[in-house]
């Protein structure tokens, strides 16, 4: 066998082989949660800013049970006169426009609230776990990485032991 075809027959080295990782290792991850989203809704200016501090200052307090509870009162305060008109025209614009519209606009809140709560405790806990798996997954590259120069020199050394010596 010739140096030639030894040569010729050997596998590429694993470097050119699979593509460079450094891009990989040089990711870094990124939590957003929904107070960092707020400048993307209403802008980042000082009009914008404002805008989401009087928008969120409102739904606060629109958005609680107790505010349900006080629009309840308001919109049971008009019930007897409904009923006193006798007309199911008039008792079924009570139930959608004072009953419906003050009741479920606070609970809607609330309910959204708590949603939008959880969704940033469940954000928080995939952003540890997946940064853990980065760092893990980073360091199997680093590893792999330095396995491949192994190999490229092992490759070398049994290329070089395969040639015929000049005897």
């Amino acid at each position: 066998m010739t140096s030639e075809s030894a040569e010729a027959t050997a596998p590429a080295p694993a470097s050119e082989a699979i593509p460079p990782i450094i891009g990989f290792m040089q990711h870094v991850p990124e939590l957003v949660q929904t107070k960092h989203v707020r400048a993307a809704v209403q802008g980042g200016g000082a009009m914008g800013r404002f805008n989401a501090q009087v928008a969120v200052w409102i739904t606060k307090i629109v958005g609680t049970m107790y505010c349900a509870y006080v629009f309840t009162l308001i919109a049971l305060v008009a019930l007897p006169t409904a009923i006193q008109q006798g007309s199911p025209t008039v008792l079924v614009n009570w139930i959608s426009s004072n009953f419906l519209q003050l009741v479920l606009l606070p609970i809607i809140i609330v309910g959204q609230n708590v949603i939008s709560a959880a969704q940033d405790k469940r954000a928080e806990a995939d952003h540890e776990t997946l940064t853990a798996l980065h760092k893990m997954n980073v360091q199997q590259l680093k590893i792999l990485h330095a396995q491949e120069k192994i190999l490229d020199l092992l490759r070398d050394v049994t290329i070089k032991d395969q040639r015929p010596t000049g005897n």
